[in-house]
């Protein structure tokens, strides 16, 4: 579910992609038998494009395929949206929400 303005976060490129990195990374942990997963992710990826040249990095991890990842964090409903910091877990948001929702969080952390 990668884009070009979308990351591919997995088990084995997570500490590379966010624990390494600078600034603020909004991870969307997702499955695609989610529903509300499917309905956020327009949202995911509008706000990867609107906040991209400010400085805010996105990615989406599969829960089904990284559940290393997944329960290290304790997801236990998705959708849930990390956001880290520096390589820091900094706020989360669980279940679907407006577009507001999501974008006040990443300007709370910008």
């Amino acid at each position: 579910m990668a884009s070009d303005v979308v990351n591919d976060i997995t088990d084995q490129n997570f500490e590379e992609e966010i624990e390494s990195g600078e600034g603020l990374y909004m991870v969307d942990f997702w499955a695609e038998w989610c529903g509300p997963c499917r309905m956020i992710a327009p949202v995911v990826e509008e706000l990867a494009g609107e906040y991209l040249e400010k400085g805010l990095k996105v990615g989406k991890l599969n829960v089904d395929h990284n559940q290393a990842t997944s329960a290290r964090f304790g997801v236990r409903s998705i959708p849930a949206i990390l956001f880290f910091k520096d390589g820091e877990l900094v706020d989360q948001v669980v279940g679907a929400g407006p577009k507001a929702m999501y974008e006040n969080k990443v300007l709370e952390h910008l």
